[in-house]
């Protein structure tokens, strides 16, 4: 998987789990999220079954903070921006309500869209195909279809090409 991809699955999984619960100090939930990444990781790495055993949190590789580098940026944009994306998924979603759709599409529509809007280095393309894979991977059998649907239409509404990056 490339280190792009990564960052956003990684994004996602911060938005989802921020979405429910939401911490009053954003830098200390960063930080204890990419901890359990870390840890995760590693105990994954050294079959370790259980938490706290044998693991502990080392200095990040090049690799990990590469992604931590990627991601955060556009976690603090999602949530600098989040009134604006879900007014723009409210717009689009026709007879959808927020509180209606699974937390992972909700969270998967707000980056992509967050990325079509706020970052001109990424085709708003690239952004819709690795939003439908996310989707497809983290969420429901039709979550995929979903969250392409949206994107499709609010593609329309960005104002820059869709296949290259500004």
């Amino acid at each position: 998987m490339g280190m792009r991809r990564e960052a956003r699955e990684r994004a996602v999984q911060f938005l989802f789990q921020y979405d429910l619960n939401k911490s009053e100090d954003l830098q200390q939930a960063l930080n204890h999220f990419w901890d359990s990444q870390q840890l995760a990781a590693i105990q994954e790495e050294k079959g370790v079954a259980r938490w706290g055993a044998e693991a502990e949190v080392t200095p990040p590789t090049a690799e990990e903070a590469s992604v931590r580098l990627f991601a955060e940026p556009l976690i603090r944009g999602v949530l600098d921006h989040l009134a604006e994306l879900d007014a723009i998924i409210v717009k689009f979603a026709q007879n959808w309500d927020m509180h209606r759709m699974a937390v992972v599409d909700r969270n998967v529509l707000r980056l992509a869209i967050f990325e079509m809007y706020h970052r001109d280095d990424i085709p708003p393309v690239v952004s819709i195909n690795e939003a439908v894979d996310i989707a497809k991977k983290f969420s429901t059998e039709d979550s995929g279809k979903f969250v392409n649907g949206i994107l499709d239409k609010v593609k329309g509404d960005v104002l820059r090409p869709a296949r290259v990056a500004s």
